[in-house]
C-alpha cells in the first residue's frame, strides 16, 4: 500500500509541474504566446469587422464552396435528379482539388515564361495539360466563350 500511495502523490506533481513547465516553454518561445494571442484577436476582428451588421451569427465562419454552383449545373443537366450531402461534399473536394492542378499547372507556366501574371493564355494551356482530350477541348471551348462573353459586356 505505501509504494501505491507514493505513487500518487508523485503522479501528481508533474501534473501540477506540466502547467509549469507549459508556462516556462511558452515564455522563452515567442512563436507560440503570439500564435496565441492571434487566435482571440482574430475572433474579436470578426466580430467588429461588421459580421454583426450583415446578420451573421457570432463565432460562424464564411467557408466558401462550390455547393450552389454545383447544385445549379445538376438542375440545368438533370432537374429531377437531387444530390446527397457525402455525394455534395465529394464533388466540391473534387472541384478543389482541378481548381489546385489548374493553378498550380498555370503558375508553373507564368514562372517558365518570367510572367508576374497567369492570364486566360496560361490558364488555357494548362487545361490542355492537366485535362485528358475531348474534355480538355470542351473545357478550352467553354473557357473561350466565357472569356468572350465577359470582355464584349
Amino acid at each position: 500500500m505505501a509504494p501505491k500511495a507514493e505513487k500518487k502523490p508523485a503522479a501528481k506533481k508533474p501534473v501540477e509541474e506540466e502547467p509549469a513547465t507549459e508556462k516556462a516553454e511558452k515564455a522563452p518561445a515567442g512563436k507560440k504566446p503570439k500564435a496565441e494571442k492571434r487566435l482571440p484577436a482574430g475572433k474579436t476582428a470578426s466580430k467588429e469587422g461588421g459580421g454583426e451588421k450583415r446578420g451573421r451569427k457570432k463565432g460562424k465562419k464564411s467557408v466558401e464552396t462550390y455547393k450552389i454552383y454545383i447544385f445549379k449545373v445538376l438542375k440545368q443537366v438533370h432537374p429531377d435528379i437531387g444530390i446527397s450531402s457525402k455525394a455534395m461534399s465529394i464533388m466540391n473536394s473534387f472541384i478543389n482539388d482541378i481548381f489546385e492542378k489548374l493553378a498550380g499547372e498555370a503558375a508553373k507556366l507564368a514562372r517558365y515564361n518570367k510572367k508576374p501574371t497567369i492570364t486566360s493564355r496560361e490558364i488555357q494551356t494548362s487545361v490542355r495539360l492537366v485535362l485528358p482530350g475531348e474534355l480538355a477541348k470542351h473545357a478550352v471551348s467553354e473557357g473561350t466563350k466565357a472569356v468572350t462573353k465577359f470582355t464584349s459586356s
